[in-house]
């Protein structure tokens, strides 16, 4: 069993960068791989970013490859998404979830993932 928490969620100005925290609870942390997503009012929600349970492989949608990071640190049992430059196309809430499949499966679909965080509201003035 996993327990995710985000956090780190706000309102910011165009151009302006966040960094979103999960936090995980339970010691099998490393073993699953994580992925962020996001909603936006009205739409489905959306793969952003995924890393591979070492951390040494990451995988990213087009739509924020380049402003967005995705790390971890297993010693935390903490995943973070940094987010540079953003656009109000960018908010959403934004879930963390947890694959056993790890980034060898489908890390962009949502019934991939065991485990998903309650959410973290990100608001992008223009």
């Amino acid at each position: 069993q996993v327990h995710l928490v985000e956090s780190g969620g706000g309102l910011v100005q165009a151009g302006d960068s966040l960094r979103l925290s999960c936090a995980a609870s339970g010691r099998t942390f490393s073993r699953y791989a994580m992925g962020w997503f996001r909603q936006a009012p009205g739409k489905e929600r959306e793969f952003v970013a995924a890393i591979s349970w070492s951390g040494a492989a990451t995988l990213y949608a087009d739509s924020v490859k380049g402003p967005f990071t995705i790390s971890r640190d297993n010693a935390k049992n903490t995943v973070y998404l940094h987010m540079n430059s953003l656009r109000p196309e960018d908010t959403a809430v934004y879930y963390c979830a947890a694959s056993r499949y790890g980034l060898v499966g489908r890390p962009q679909v949502l019934t991939d993932y065991d485990y998903w965080g309650q959410g973290t509201q990100v608001t992008v003035s223009s």
